[in-house]
């Protein structure tokens, strides 16, 4: 009986060892009052692009980045250059490893479905940008689809070569169908079209997704040359990606009688726009970087087990030329573009817990 108590002794203090033990690693992870504990895990979230390598793409990927970082969580980064296969080939090694969630950004509409249901089968959080994932009308359950406004985009960049005269604007669109976020602001190109407001001359996209700049700038001075001064109003860029290319061209044939206007912005932009005797007179654009944070912040709402919309778009700003200061940078455009890069949509109160404690 004695022996017995013995081994029950030790039995309850080599628990309690155990138990010590936990706690002691447990503690270096206290929990916060108010704050979700699944959100105070060791959260890890995987953020895919599937686009080049530019300066948008740079900036939305910082924004989300940073946003998770903010929020003690690990996120890992991946740009794959356009390449679908790979792309594909990427998201379901994702799915196989250890992450929460996944953000998907420029998936294509033919495969996304099929690509993202194991990860929501698996119990992933899905939050997607510029991703269509739909399957004959059906939907994913769970899955948040985050668009730029681009019927908005479109909008206010048209609208600006449509104020160019009160005639037909004589037009060439650089745009390329497949790609959801163009494919909307295709829908109000039309509109423009239908209203008599715009007349398509060449309609122009890249090949060469590795490098749209160089190709679209090779494609639009081969064009040039059949049109005559006066004979083009201006040169839409349904993505700044395929308009820095058209400015290129502008430049090199020194055709100063076209303007350019654009959708989307970058560093690059602004410095092209404030070149000296520059064509490129507005774009109409969402903060990359602010699209990015707000993915992250509707991850760790799905983390978190909060309700999240099934579609969110954020709101579309137009820059002018003519508003850009000297020192105008991505960075300041707050400055002169009112609401530009802030969005308090989706902040909770227990997101800034986790920003204070991780920031200390």
């Amino acid at each position: 009986m004695r022996r017995l108590g013995l081994v029950l002794l030790l039995f309850v203090l080599v628990l309690g060892a155990c138990n010590g033990e936990e706690s002691k690693s447990q503690g270096t992870t206290e929990l916060l009052e108010g704050v979700p504990e699944s959100v105070q895990d060791d959260v890890k979230i995987a953020v895919l692009r599937n686009l080049a390598s530019d300066d948008h793409t740079k900036q939305f990927l910082d924004g989300a980045r940073k946003e998770g970082e903010s929020l003690g969580f690990t996120v890992d980064t991946q740009i794959v250059e356009n390449n679908d296969a790979r792309f594909q080939e990427l998201v379901s090694q994702i799915i196989q490893q250890d992450y929460d969630g996944i953000i998907i950004s420029h998936g294509k509409e033919d495969y996304s479905y099929d690509m993202i249901k194991p990860a929501v089968d698996k119990g992933m959080k899905v939050v997607l940008f510029d991703t269509v994932a739909e399957k004959n009308g059906e939907k994913l359950e769970g899955v948040t689809a985050t668009f730029q406004d681009d019927y908005e985009l479109a909008q206010l960049s048209l609208q600006e070569i449509a104020d160019l005269k009160d005639e037909p604007v004589n037009v060439i669109k650089l745009w390329f169908g497949g790609l959801s976020p163009l494919d909307r602001r295709e829908e109000i190109y039309k509109q423009f079209e239908a209203d008599g407001e715009i007349n398509t001359l060449e309609t122009i996209g890249p090949t060469n997704f590795q490098d749209v700049q160089g190709d679209i700038a090779s494609k639009v001075n081969a064009i040039l040359a059949k049109y005559p001064e006066g004979t083009v109003d201006a040169i839409w860029g349904s993505w700044d990606e395929m308009a820095k290319g058209g400015y290129k061209a502008l430049v090199d044939n020194k055709r100063t009688d076209i303007k350019l206007i654009s959708i989307d912005v970058s560093n690059q932009d602004i410095n092209l726009m404030k070149e000296e005797n520059s064509q490129w007179i507005s774009t109409a654009a969402v903060d990359p970087a602010l699209i990015g944070q707000m993915n992250m912040r509707l991850m760790a709402k799905k983390i978190a087990g909060e309700e999240t919309p099934e579609e969110y778009n954020l709101e579309a700003k137009l820059i002018k030329q003519s508003d850009l200061k000297e020192d105008t940078t991505m960075f300041n455009l707050k400055d002169i573009i009112d609401g530009w890069g802030v969005s308090n949509d989706f902040d909770e109160e227990w997101m800034q817990k986790l920003r204070d404690k991780y920031a200390d």
